[in-house]
């Protein structure tokens, strides 16, 4: 059950789910869950595992729904008593006669950034090559198939070329939410306003994943009111930074890599 909890995390962080976790770390007298056993519970309401059962597995849980509903990372050992006159002392009292105690660590993992690159020419391989140093996932999509191949990108995730739309329909079927970021970093500006409107629609007032293009204000003015036009909320289209990257004087696709993925860094700490 522990190795099938474990690989039920990494499959739901891989898909850009946050998922809280709790661990049984010691155990003492008569307790439902032993130490090492685990239940997993996902941000979007799935889950794994049990740390027993009973009383103490409804006391876990309403403390890992809470973690995940304000957005906590601070990890953290709960001590559970299973006695009801167990009230006062430095531990959660639970409505029970075993008299046992149970120490779980309690946890919420955060999925690594996986950052679609949309558009494969300079300054998407040097996202890549950062996000290879930083031990970030990366994707790439590029309407040119030589743009979007294992030559240029041989440590992406997933490689994809085409035509926008089959590219938005396909993700559909993946849902969109396995990627932290997209970056808008496409050589023809029409390709970026599609790939834009139909991200903004497809994302359905969700914040993931965070869009970014690469571009002038005057560029992204045109972006804003085409969006809108289309049936875009105001809300969605101000959600999106454009220009990308914190202002360093950046000007080499390498040096601009750089201030977009520590732009990027600063969202996932919650620092801008």
């Amino acid at each position: 059950m522990t190795s099938a909890t474990l690989a039920w995390v990494l499959e739901r962080l891989a898909k850009g789910e946050r998922v809280a976790l709790a661990s049984v770390v010691e155990a003492k007298g008569s307790v439902p869950g032993k130490p090492g056993a685990r239940l997993a519970m996902s941000n979007i309401g799935g889950r794994h595992g049990t740390v027993g059962g009973a009383g103490l597995e409804l006391k876990v849980e309403n403390h890992l729904k809470k973690m995940l509903e304000n957005g906590s990372s601070t990890s953290r050992i709960e001590n559970y008593i299973l006695h009801r006159d167990a009230k006062g002392k430095e531990a959660t009292a639970l409505d029970s006669l075993c008299g046992g105690q149970v120490s779980v660590s309690l946890e919420v993992l955060d999925p690594v950034p996986h950052i679609l690159i949309s558009g494969g020419g300079h300054c998407g391989q040097a996202i890549a090559s950062v996000c290879d140093n930083l031990g970030w996932s990366h994707s790439v999509f590029d309407i040119r198939s030589e743009f979007a191949d294992s030559g240029l990108y041989p440590n992406a995730i997933e490689k994809h070329h085409g035509d926008v739309t089959e590219f938005l329909d396909s993700l559909r079927v993946k849902k969109i939410i396995r990627f932290s970021d997209v970056l808008l970093l496409g050589h023809d500006w029409t390709v970026d306003q599609e790939m834009l409107i139909g991200l903004l629609l497809e994302r359905r007032g969700h914040d993931r994943p965070r869009i970014g293009a690469i571009g002038s204000r005057s560029k992204w003015k045109a972006f804003r009111q085409a969006a809108i036009d289309a049936g875009v909320s105001e809300k969605a289209v101000d959600s999106v930074r454009c220009p990308i990257g914190i202002d360093i004087g950046a000007e080499t696709p390498e040096e601009i890599a750089i201030s977009v993925c520590a732009e990027i860094m600063s969202l996932e700490k919650g620092i801008i």
